[in-house]
């Protein structure tokens, strides 16, 4: 936004750790701090002028003024959110953009009285109990204490952030709540800051005395909603008890919305309950509980919803906000998503940066990454080839130091490549990976000298860390550590394979992973990848891709060509009936031989690794809800045709330059556009030249 010279605003918290470092120690996941402001942070400014009182608990009375009735929170606990600036520069523009960042702040400083009588423990608990609140992203949820305190961190985030934005609008706007809409736009990213929705109804009703009908017809024009999920269980709900506890105003709001949200449905429907409640804003749960759905308030406030990816924005619109798309048709819209070719590109890969400026005459496309597709023209050059070669074998030669460096493996730049890092999820099917390459271990200890001879020597990456909670991502790991063990001390395989796990994988090494990939691995279950995005940043580095037809791989191959990617895999379409059908499916016989390399104990811990194999392959157990068999065949066969073109030299080097001319729509600039132009409505505003 900051190069595109847009006047917009990023807020979000001043987070003291991050989500976790990752050790991996006898192939298991643990969890360390991850310290990021142990040292400071020399970009910040802190605002100690620009602070919020931050509400929690408590009851909420009923007054009468001036003949209305009036709301009153009476917070049973206040925190103070203190404003951090970080200036952001735009590139090549004298623009300038501010991310506020929001620290929790006692109050109290120290409770001087308790320190007095001797209680020293209570005389500091408001000052930890505060900052608690902005130590760690994404604190682990499955206790109540966890969620409770996801759902204050939310509130906290967006009553300091919509407290910043409404004072600053009445500065410049006394008395003048018309002109809200058309100066502020709030983009609600996926359902985490839904709760601004009643804090926004309730700071324009109870703070500044609007009434319901005005204070709601301005929501549903500020707020537009960005959806990143197409799996129903992915969509956050809160319990009603803890919301009514912890947000007690905000919870007879939420009331409110979903009465009148309804009726608007009964007026369209009519007395059709069972749509009725499959709508409602408030699920009734199965237990007699009942929670909040916070995307169902998301869509129902918001003047546009979008999704991530085309075949995303047309999948929820067909299955999770299904009845919502009906009610509201022209409130959907696709918005792929994109990344910055100045850190994906430019900055993180500088020989193929320069490569790319003296091939194409300029460097320009670091600003308009479109004029990569000039690159195309020049895919049959042998000298433009053999250059782009050097480049990427001089990103190998850097990747593989650093492997040796951080887990001890020697592995060759000469060989494949072969990189999946993303978050460790049973949906993105890192198993699926793993598995084919125990199938290609075996494979390679039947094979004759002379057959080895001929074998593609490969040296296969993963990274990515798993959720605390997540017990199976992390037995995945500890499989894909195992595997990566058995192989790597084969003195017998050598080079011809190697695996290796990538720890605490980040930003900092996916810009030294990137750049040396030659095979990105994006394999997910048709229909449950909203986008993605690292399939992006692998493009424009010249990467080629193995993937299904989900998510942001489908425009990628329509950029850079469908033939030149090795897809594989069942269609979207298909899926529902394949797990219906999932029980009666005859495995594949190399399938069944890995299965039973796992159970036998080839790799270990065969009983830690059970429930992981019974999860696919036993079907009195397990579902293989992502459909790692049906997929398995499929997918051998695509890695088979890996091999046969990264023999052809020239082949491999003219589609990986392919790739990168194809890129020029996966610029986030290109996003941040669409978004400007279709959902916020704003124009550039370029400073003033310096004389």
């Amino acid at each position: 936004m900051a190069t595109l010279n847009l006047p917009a605003w990023g807020y979000g918290i001043r987070y003291s750790y991050g989500m976790f470092r990752q050790s991996i120690v006898n192939g298991f996941q643990h969890e360390q701090p991850d310290y990021w402001l142990t040292f400071g942070n020399p970009w910040e400014i802190e605002r100690l002028i620009v602070s919020y009182p931050i509400k929690f608990y408590g009851h909420v009375s009923v007054h009468q003024e001036e003949g209305r009735q009036v709301f009153r929170w009476n917070a049973g606990e206040q925190v103070t959110a203190v404003a951090y600036d970080n200036p952001i520069p735009g590139f090549r523009t004298r623009n300038c953009i501010n991310l506020r960042l929001w620290a929790a702040k006692p109050s109290r400083e120290f409770d001087l009285e308790a320190f007095n009588t001797g209680d020293y423990v209570q005389a500091i608990l408001g000052k930890q109990r505060a900052e608690t609140l902005s130590s760690v992203l994404y604190p682990d949820d499955r206790t109540y204490e966890g969620k409770e305190l996801r759902l204050k961190q939310q509130h906290f985030f967006v009553s300091a952030t919509l407290q910043d934005v409404v004072r600053r609008y009445k500065e410049a706007h006394p008395n003048n709540w018309d002109l809200l809409p058309e100066r502020v736009a709030f983009q609600l990213n996926d359902t985490h800051p839904t709760i601004a929705v009643p804090e926004l109804m309730r700071i324009l009703m109870d703070e500044n005395k609007l009434g319901w009908t005005a204070s709601w017809a301005i929501c549903c024009k500020v707020f537009a909603f960005t959806n990143h999920t197409v799996l129903p269980e992915a969509l956050e709900k809160w319990p009603v008890s803890l919301m009514e506890k912890l947000l007690p105003r905000h919870m007879q709001i939420v009331y409110d919305i979903n009465w009148r949200f309804l009726q608007t449905v009964r007026a369209k429907y009519g007395d059709d309950w069972e749509r009725i409640s499959r709508m409602s804003i408030i699920e009734d749960g199965t237990q007699g509980d009942k929670f909040v759905r916070m995307a169902y308030l998301a869509v129902a406030a918001s003047h546009t919803v979008n999704g991530v990816a085309a075949i995303h924005s047309d999948i929820i619109k067909n299955t999770i906000f299904k009845d919502f798309a009906d009610l509201f048709p022209g409130k959907f819209q696709n918005k792929t998503n994109g990344v910055t070719q100045r850190r994906w590109l430019a900055f993180c890969n500088p020989p193929l940066r320069r490569l790319i400026t003296e091939r194409l005459g300029s460097d320009e496309w670091i600003t308009d990454l479109d004029r990569l597709r000039g690159l195309r023209e020049h895919a049959d050059d042998p000298t433009l080839q053999q250059a782009w070669r050097t480049v990427k074998h001089q990103a190998k030669q850097r990747a593989a130091a650093k492997i040796h460096a951080l887990t001890g493996v020697k592995v060759s730049p000469n060989a494949l490549f072969d990189i999946q890092i993303k978050r460790i999820h049973e949906y993105k099917r890192q198993l699926l990976n793993v598995l084919g390459i125990i199938h290609r271990y075996d494979a390679i200890k039947k094979m004759s000298p002379e057959e080895r001879s001929k074998l593609v020597p490969r040296v296969c990456i993963i990274g990515g860390k798993a959720a605390p909670g997540y017990e199976m991502a992390k037995r995945i790991i500890k499989l894909m550590c195992a595997v990566g063990e058995k192989i790597n001390n084969d003195r017998d395989v050598g080079d011809l394979l190697k695996l290796v796990f990538y720890p605490d994988y980040n930003v900092s090494g996916a810009e030294i992973l990137i750049p040396a990939s030659e095979l990105s691995q994006h394999i997910s279950t048709a229909g449950t990848e909203a986008s993605g995005t690292s399939n992006m940043k692998f493009q424009m580095n010249g990467c080629l891709i193995i993937g299904t037809m989900d998510g942001a791989n489908i425009e990628i191959a329509e950029e850079s060509g469908k033939e030149n990617m090795f897809v594989f895999g069942v269609d979207a379409d298909d899926v529902p009936n394949l797990r219906k059908e999932r029980k009666n499916l005859k495995t594949d016989k190399r399938f069944d031989e890995v299965m039973a390399d796992i159970e036998g104990g080839m790799f270990g811990d065969k009983e830690y690794f059970k429930p992981l194999v019974d999860s696919i392959s036993n079907m009195k157990v397990g579902n293989d809800w992502f459909l790692v068999a049906n997929d398995f065949a499929s997918y051998l066969e695509a890695q088979e045709e890996v091999d046969r073109v990264y023999k052809d030299v020239d082949e491999w080097t003219r589609r990986s330059i392919l790739y990168t001319a194809g890129s020029g729509k996966f610029s986030s600039d290109r996003t941040i556009v669409e978004y400007a132009k279709d959902i916020w409505h704003i124009t550039p505003l370029r400073p003033p030249a310096t004389k």
